[in-house]
């Protein structure tokens, strides 16, 4: 019998990072993506704090390896401040470059391009620095709705779907 290909999760998480929200990190129905693979510890107030990031696939956000519309729900959760690079938040989440803008929107392209019409789109961004309506502007693409959380109220859920394709 011919070995079977392994199937490509339908949940694509786009910078997986540490995985920090996810209630199982190991979750098998999503593909965990990240441009760095690195295990680090840090001094915080809570005491000696230890971040691994392994992502499944190491990429970058901005240039998926995958093919259009492969899968039915993609989570965005990109680097949302400018720590510097040893920093805890730096570690835990990433930094954003100069050129943050074409980050952001060249991530939300791509993101978008490997979503399957009618798919739909988790972003996650907090307002540590950059308002979450700068970000918006950074996509033609219309959020449906969002929720605001955490203990200052600044780390925003936002959901897009995605529309279906056009009639041939």
């Amino acid at each position: 019998m011919p070995a079977q290909k392994p199937q490509i999760p339908a949940v694509l998480d786009a910078c997986c990072g540490p995985r920090m929200f996810w209630f199982d990190g190991a979750d098998q129905r999503a593909l965990f993506v990240d441009k760095r693979r690195e295990a680090c510890t840090a001094d915080t107030r809570e005491g000696r704090r230890e971040i691994v990031i392994n992502p499944d696939i190491l990429a970058d956000f901005k240039a998926l390896p995958f093919r259009d519309a492969t899968f039915t729900l993609v989570v965005f959760d990109p680097p949302h401040t400018f720590s510097g690079k040893k920093g805890w938040m730096a570690k835990k989440y990433g930094t954003l470059m100069p050129d943050w803008r074409d980050e952001i929107r060249r991530g939300f392209a791509e993101c978008f391009r490997v979503l399957s019409p009618l798919g739909t789109l988790i972003f996650k961004w907090n307002e540590h620095r950059i308002p979450v309506s700068t970000v918006l502007t950074l996509t033609p693409e219309r959020p449906l709705f969002g929720q605001r959380c955490g203990a200052t109220a600044k780390t925003h859920w936002i959901v897009f779907t995605k529309s279906a394709a056009p009639a041939l």
